[in-house]
């Protein structure tokens, strides 16, 4: 029987830890061969050490530098003579209020987040376009609703989502589906490694890592949804929740979020 992935090539990005080696892992497994870019060799190494394949192409990259976005994508083209699937992972957050933060976090947060998507699609385009493939956001609940403390990361996945689905109806008849996905609170790394209000990395997750939803569950979700050409994906019932509520009842959801987030342990918002 035919994997669904079978001679598909993917690419992703910041696919060296969470979801991004989960959703590779899982590709590998379904038959695809998969480029992953990150920006450290070391990481690169130990994924290419840790599954020993060569459907795997690994690239340092930097994905807020469009030269390392565009060197990426042509080395992979190289390498596999195709891209039929990209896969924007790669992203950081943050942890500040607003009237506090020093604003280079914020454009840190839109180089990554937001260019890094802009970049990698602009220079795979041609090829997805050529065997009407797939390109694929990874946004969050907070691409749905602004969440306090996360001013940056927010805006960077309402505009991540904006370029997608505008990018998606200019391709509704070329055979490209263009889809985002939003995996809700998920197990992994992203929380530890947010930007505090002077830009250093925080170190700690203010949640409870070991109740959310794994970055396993999620990537089999999302490689699922890519294989069924689906629009969007909102993973885990209070990330639907809180979608939901923010169409029907935004003004009760206002004080909902804040009240949630106020509970955080060392949250901004004491």
């Amino acid at each position: 029987m035919q994997q669904p992935f079978e001679n598909k090539v993917a690419v992703i990005t910041g696919g060296t830890s969470g979801i991004g080696k989960a959703i590779a892992i899982d590709l590998l497994r379904s038959g695809a061969k998969v480029a992953v870019c990150g920006r450290k060799q070391d990481a690169l190494q130990a994924l290419s050490d840790e599954l020993k394949t060569n459907a795997l192409f690994t690239y340092v990259a930097d994905v807020s530098k469009e030269d390392d976005c565009k060197a990426f994508i042509g080395q992979t083209i190289a390498h596999f003579g195709k891209i039929d699937i990209l896969i924007n992972n790669a992203g950081i957050s943050m942890r500040a209020l607003f009237h506090g933060v020093n604003l280079s976090v914020l454009k840190q947060l839109m180089d990554i987040n937001f260019w890094g998507t802009v970049y990698c699609t602009n220079y795979a385009l041609p090829s997805i376009l050529e065997n009407k493939g797939t390109v694929v956001g990874v946004s969050s609940i907070a691409g749905y609703r602004g969440l306090p403390g996360r001013t940056g990361y927010s805006a960077s996945k309402f505009a991540m989502q904006g370029f997608l689905e505008s990018l998606r109806t200019e391709l509704l008849h070329t055979g490209v589906n263009v889809m985002w996905v939003c995996p809700g609170f998920t197990a992994s790394n992203i929380r530890n490694t947010a930007l505090n209000e002077k830009g250093n990395v925080q170190g700690e997750t203010p949640l409870d890592e070991g109740k959310l939803m794994t970055a396993e569950a999620v990537a089999q979700a999302i490689n699922k949804s890519i294989a069924k050409r689906k629009r969007t994906l909102v993973l885990t019932g209070q990330g639907k929740l809180t979608v939901l509520l923010s169409k029907l009842l935004p003004g009760f959801l206002d004080g909902m979020v804040y009240n949630h987030f106020k509970k955080e342990p060392n949250s901004p918002l004491k």
